[in-house]
């Protein structure tokens, strides 16, 4: 019996084992199997097919040469070419990367504000004021939207720029063109910077002078690392010199900037963590108290003593919390 208890100890342990190598082979093929279908290489090999491709390439070539639309709506788009700066929202739009027209971001601008103001208005003790407020609130929340989106897009376009950058440098070296080196940035580099390098490609391609379409690329991209780029270009076609030699100390200058940069969010973190907790804080105890005591609380919102304090603070939470940031806010 000893014997054959050992026997199936031992059995058991290899079957362990066994299961165990199993388990970890099935795993690692899985991963090999979406790396090769959905993986960062997958991604990059089917950008560089498709922008190679008729199609991929057709698409770069309406979005270049027509025009951007306010709204879908003829009537509408019309209206919209009426109002002062229409075009300004519409270029913050393109700069955050949506696909979101003028006449969209409106729409769901007023979809959130009625939205929030009828559910308001099932509030008993709310009045007219914080109704409205709670409408307006609501309707920035899409521009706000937009805004996070924007400003996501251009760090994440400053930290690929060194890279693009040395890619260019490289394809100098080795005698390419200007242009060569944009297009190789297009297809070698990832979104949103390959799309932007492909558009001046694109731009040369179709006519225009490099001096427009790298201006072009400096309006698209609201970013100093950006134009300090497109500067250098240009004074060095105007002036001569090693072009080379300039994208490297550009890369090199960039990295150095996004460094310190780094760092100075690391020590600002603390102001920004402080910032957020006294802003917050103030609304959430209000919270609690009403849901424990509603009756204690709605003496701010019934006396008209109590509406003064309230606007009063608020006007000095909007103030302290502009003067926080400007501390924090640390240009590099």
């Amino acid at each position: 019996m000893d014997i054959i208890a050992n026997l199936f100890g031992n059995l058991l342990a290899i079957f362990i084992v066994l299961a165990f190598i199993a388990t970890v082979l099935l795993l690692e093929g899985l991963y090999l199997t979406w790396s090769a279908y959905k993986g960062p290489d997958a991604k990059r090999i089917e950008q560089r097919l498709r922008a190679m491709s008729a199609g991929g390439s057709s698409a770069t070539e309406a979005s270049i040469l027509k025009q951007r639309l306010l709204s879908e709506a003829p009537l509408l788009q019309r209206w919209l070419l009426q109002i002062p700066r229409v075009h300004e929202i519409d270029r913050l739009l393109q700069q955050s990367g949506t696909n979101w027209t003028v006449a969209r971001l409106g729409g769901i601008s007023v979809a959130f504000a009625v939205t929030s103001f009828v559910a308001a208005r099932f509030v008993p003790y709310l009045g007219w004021t914080f109704d409205v407020l709670i409408a307006a609130g609501a309707a920035a929340l899409p521009s706000l939207y937009v805004l996070r989106k924007r400003q996501s897009r251009i760090r994440k376009l400053e930290q690929q720029l060194p890279d693009a950058l040395d890619l260019m440098s490289r394809a100098l070296k080795a005698g390419h063109a200007l242009p060569s080196g944009l297009q190789m940035v297009g297809e070698e580099a990832q979104d949103p910077i390959a799309g932007e390098f492909r558009i001046v490609h694109d731009e040369i391609n179709y006519g225009v002078d490099v001096q427009t379409a790298l201006m072009n690329l400096a309006h698209r991209v609201p970013s100093t690392d950006v134009r300090y780029f497109v500067i250098a270009v240009l004074i060095q076609r105007d002036t001569g010199g090693n072009l080379t030699e300039v994208l490297g100390n550009i890369s090199t200058l960039v990295r150095e900037r996004l460094k310190l940069l780094g760092k100075v969010r690391v020590l600002s973190a603390e102001g920004r963590m402080s910032g957020w907790v006294l802003g917050v804080l103030p609304f959430a105890v209000a919270g609690i108290i009403n849901f424990l005591n509603p009756n204690f609380m709605s003496v701010l919102w019934t006396d008209p003593m109590g509406l003064k304090l309230i606007y009063t603070a608020l006007g000095m939470m909007l103030l302290a919390a502009f003067w926080m940031r400007r501390i924090i806010k640390i240009r590099v």
